[in-house]
């Protein structure tokens, strides 16, 4: 706890001392859904993004093979039926052989600051989960925080509300959104990344009762745009499925195969001229985890915590070239087991840490390309280290 709090203190002083420095920059984050949603241009509307990773571990004293693949590539479709109304899907394919719809929804404009939306949606928790086209990144691979402490990228079939509110710089969204499948004829939950195997993804979704999804964004400060997201809810489990409600120990076995989940999350996007910040904070509890311990044999934790604090700086001018240059570095620390229940001891394998630093090239503003060293830590005092490098694309 007390390095989070000497990284959050040196970040925001950071940032303050460089709110003199600023010049133009826009804190109206597009990615690629939103900006196909905004097109002037009506009717249909396309574009894609994808990347391709070569990854390669080393040291220990042991050879390893490295990792060569065409990690997504990504179809997007929009359609403006009026002023008012639209549809965006984006079509995954991954590792070349796995195909996923990622977001498929209706957006129906009822006030300029009012759009109510239904479908296939991406949950508003943190960075990445909604901001992860390859070009918006630093990095090959995402921050390890988006794979493990919430799901990116995570999708259920639910119905909201979103909006933009330019007098207060206020957006928002508010969503009622399936659970996570936490038990389909086994556990699907585990204690080194909780959530993360209970995504439904919109394929033949159950849900008992919805959970609310929430995130509030404050872009008032030239430069900074902070978010505060929310999510709280209970699992689900096919347990549940015909179980007859007079029967106690159907009930209590399909009572001990959910948890309920209670989740915040913190994130941040600073520019100024040339140099940008971001970072992300997380902190989740979970209750029923030593029923559904017991049940299904696995280990979650009680809650889990964690935070990234990511700097770069654009030296292309140091280089003398037109196209940006941005070295960077990323510092992760993490842990699934920060409290356990007390009948079960803490994994130290849980409680990691990541240092990131490299390049993103940009050959222009829709191609880059990314490398990078990675070194990963354990409080087991595993230590690990990755080289990544690799190519990205957006356009429309």
């Amino acid at each position: 706890m007390k390095s989070t709090l000497t990284f959050l203190t040196l970040l925001f002083s950071m940032l303050a001392y460089s709110q003199g420095e600023m010049d133009s920059f826009t804190n109206y984050h597009q990615n690629a859904a939103r900006t196909l949603l905004e097109s002037k241009q009506g009717g249909l509307v396309m574009g894609a993004y994808g990347e391709v990773h070569y990854e390669q571990p080393f040291g220990n004293n042991t050879k390893y093979n490295g990792d060569m693949d065409a990690e997504r590539m990504v179809l997007l479709f929009g359609y403006k039926f009026d002023n008012k109304t639209s549809f965006i899907t984006e079509i995954e394919i991954e590792h070349i052989k796995e195909v996923y719809l990622e977001q498929a929804y209706l957006n129906y404009q009822a006030k300029p600051w009012l759009n109510v939306q239904a479908g296939l949606l991406l949950i508003p928790m943190g960075l990445m989960n909604e901001y992860h086209e390859p070009t918006i990144f630093n990095g090959v691979n995402r921050p390890t925080i988006a794979n493990a402490l919430y799901p990116s990228t995570w999708r259920e079939i639910g119905a909201g509300f979103a909006g933009n509110l330019p007098s207060a710089a206020l957006r928002y969204q508010l969503y009622a959104v399936n659970g996570l499948m936490s038990y389909n004829n086994g556990a699907q939950l585990d204690g080194s990344k909780p959530l993360r195997g209970a995504r439904q993804k919109g394929a033949q979704v159950t849900m008992t009762a919805p959970d609310l999804s929430g995130k509030l964004n404050y872009y008032g400060i030239k430069g900074l745009d902070i978010g505060l997201a929310g999510y709280i809810g209970t699992t689900e489990s096919n347990l549940f499925d015909e179980v007859n409600r007079d029967s106690i120990s159907q009930m209590a076995t399909a009572d001990s195969s959910v948890i309920g989940i209670q989740m915040i999350g913190l994130d941040l996007r600073y520019q100024a001229k040339k140099f940008q910040a971001k970072a992300e904070l997380f902190y989740s509890t979970f209750t029923n985890t030593h029923q559904y311990n017991a049940f299904t044999s696995e280990d979650i934790g009680s809650s889990m915590f964690g935070y990234y604090g990511e700097i770069g700086y654009d030296i292309s001018d140091l280089l003398n070239i037109n196209k940006r240059f941005v070295p960077f570095v990323r510092y992760s620390e993490y842990n699934t087991h920060n409290t356990v229940n007390s009948d079960m001891a803490a994994n130290k394998a849980y409680d990691r840490t990541v240092l990131t630093t490299g390049i993103s090239f940009f050959l222009n503003e829709s191609f880059v390309v990314k490398a990078d060293y990675q070194n990963f830590k354990s409080a087991n005092n595993t230590n690990d280290h990755q080289f990544n490098t690799g190519i990205g694309f957006w356009f429309r």
